[in-house]
């Protein structure tokens, strides 16, 4: 299965459409445009086939999550809260 297929059977199971995917990409900071998609959605007998790399693919499907999901949060957000120790003046949970 080649990139151009795994792009191509994502769009048909999301329903997207052309303008879509170049929303897509430009959440990725990727600039494509509807004839360069239009490339890649071709068969591969095609004269202007145009075949999908891996950098498109990737930023694609990092895009795509964006699209879904919405942005990544802060790393600072991200940070769980560090707990302080037990002090050893009695206040521990071992203490009678």
């Amino acid at each position: 299965m080649t990139n151009n297929d795994i792009l191509k059977k994502l769009r048909v199971a999301l329903k997207l459409t052309n303008d879509d995917i170049v929303d897509i990409m430009k959440l990725v900071d990727f600039q494509v445009s509807k004839s360069e998609l239009g490339a890649l959605f071709r068969k591969e007998d095609h004269p202007k086939y145009m075949e999908c790399g891996d950098q498109f693919l990737r930023n694609f499907l990092n895009g795509l999550i964006i699209y879904k999901r919405g942005p990544r949060p802060e790393k600072e957000a991200l940070k769980k809260p560090t707990k302080k120790p037990y002090s050893s003046k009695g206040k521990g949970p071992y203490t009678n």
